[in-house]
């Protein structure tokens, strides 16, 4: 998962970075330096006026353009006259777009990539009418909130939906009095939403985890050489119960494994001819005995012409950035801690799990295209976003900033950024030792 991140992660500061190298060359100012990473240097080529490099620490990057205070505080070009291919030497409005160039490019890339995501695949899910021929399932975070396991979720803020998935959304979670209207034993009730909810949900490693669909199922096919083989488990198969557990969802009887890993249990399961027969077969220390599952609810599939998925695409992408401001908002109201709310390296990391899955792999970096973005154009010193400030405040006021009050903001953004990343691993290493 870690090399899944660094890939990701490359790419995208690769191509941020590009965005203001070549922006820069549109209005002819310098780039001495394009790294992707910081130092030490691994390698680089000298490409006409600019050097091409890549650094050992893969967290970052830049790009170091003539006469512009930047976070490598090289303040020796300064005290020269101008040159006419500095930075500094350029109109605000370019230096501006010189600025937004990597953030535009962030953008450009969330979108480019959730649109072709939509385009190749679709959208797959549970309609809401599948999931509940059956209901929902819930762990203890679930029922601290009202829900229980069996009901079914009618309407989201008292509005009807198609999605099942819509049940998790974060922008309907983040939302500030947000609240279920669920079917329980034949009555009709709402189930409000926590406004720490998010917080909660952290702390159990995410979203998904507090509420689940029933899934009924059966056995799709049986792996070779497996204790599912070897106990003559077969396809078709219906496992109806375990050590005489009823089992009647997935969810249920992999809890079941899950307890007897390790260990022989008795399964009574029902054949595709009617016939019931028992089994005995040995569960993994992983909790598994080697077959695959086909579920049986029965998925909705919507597909999208490429001109369909240019507008859908764009609303994906920018609702990444609509999550990440409600969260904020949330923090800045001291709703949710951010200790237990923000992630670092680490945590990203977890989410693309330890296999390869490229539709995963990129729905993720799409995600975090835009998320990086959205952090950059933050109005701190050392990030776009605080550069883009100082550059509105010269194109309104007629008058740049001094060179000393940008070096001593450099300053005070670099160290706000250590604070921030030594925050955000610590934070990350502390949530490991967490039970």
């Amino acid at each position: 998962m870690t090399a899944q991140l660094l890939l990701g992660l490359s790419i995208l500061v690769g191509l941020h970075e590009l965005g203001h190298l070549i922006a820069a060359k549109v209005f002819g100012m310098r780039v001495e330096k394009y790294s992707i990473g910081f130092p030490p240097k691994l390698f680089g080529v000298k490409m006409g006026e600019t050097e091409y490099s890549l650094g050992a620490l893969p967290l970052g990057g830049f790009v170091k353009i003539s006469g512009m205070i930047d976070e490598s505080l090289d303040t020796s070009q300064m005290k020269s006259e101008p040159k006419p291919w500095e930075f500094r030497s350029k109109p605000a409005w370019q230096r501006l777009i010189v600025m937004l160039g990597g953030i535009i490019v962030n953008v450009v890339t969330g979108i480019i990539i959730f649109i072709f995501l939509l385009y190749l695949l679709g959208e797959s899910y549970y309609s809401i009418d599948e999931v509940n021929k059956y209901g929902i399932y819930v762990n203890e975070l679930g029922e601290e909130i009202g829900l229980k396991d069996g009901d079914k979720i009618l309407k989201i803020n008292g509005q009807s939906f198609e999605n099942a998935n819509d049940i998790i959304n974060p922008n309907f979670l983040l939302e500030s009095g947000s609240y279920y209207t669920v079917e329980r034993d034949g009555e009709t009730l709402d189930v409000q939403i926590p406004a720490d909810f998010i917080e909660r949900l952290s702390e159990n490693n995410g979203s998904r985890n507090f509420i689940g669909f029933r899934e009924p199922f059966k056995v799709d096919s049986i792996m070779a050489n497996s204790a599912a083989e070897a106990g003559g488990l077969k396809a078709g198969d219906r496992i109806l119960s375990v050590n005489e557990n009823k089992v009647d969802y997935f969810h249920e009887f992999s809890a079941i494994l899950q307890e007897k890993a390790g260990s022989e249990v008795n399964m009574l399961v029902q054949g595709i001819n009617g016939k019931e027969r028992e089994l005995e077969i040995f569960v993994s220390e992983e909790g598994k005995v080697g077959f695959l599952i086909e579920y049986l609810l029965e998925p909705s599939v919507k597909n999208y012409s490429f001109m369909e998925s240019i507008p859908r695409g764009t609303v994906d992408a920018f609702s990444v950035i609509t999550v990440q401001l409600k969260a904020f908002n949330k923090i800045f109201k001291g709703e949710v801690s951010p200790s237990k709310s923000l992630s670092g390296p680490i945590g990203i990391a977890k989410f693309f799990g330890g296999t390869w899955n490229w539709v995963k792999f990129w729905t993720i970096t799409g995600m975090l295209s835009m998320v990086l973005a959205f952090m950059n154009l933050l109005p701190i010193p050392a990030l776009d976003g605080g550069h883009v400030v100082f550059l509105t405040y010269e194109i309104v006021s007629g008058r740049p900033p001094s060179d000393s009050f940008l070096e001593a903001s450099q300053k005070v953004g670099m160290v706000l950024l250590l604070c921030l990343m030594v925050f955000a691993f610590g934070n990350d290493i502390y949530k490991l030792f967490q039970p």
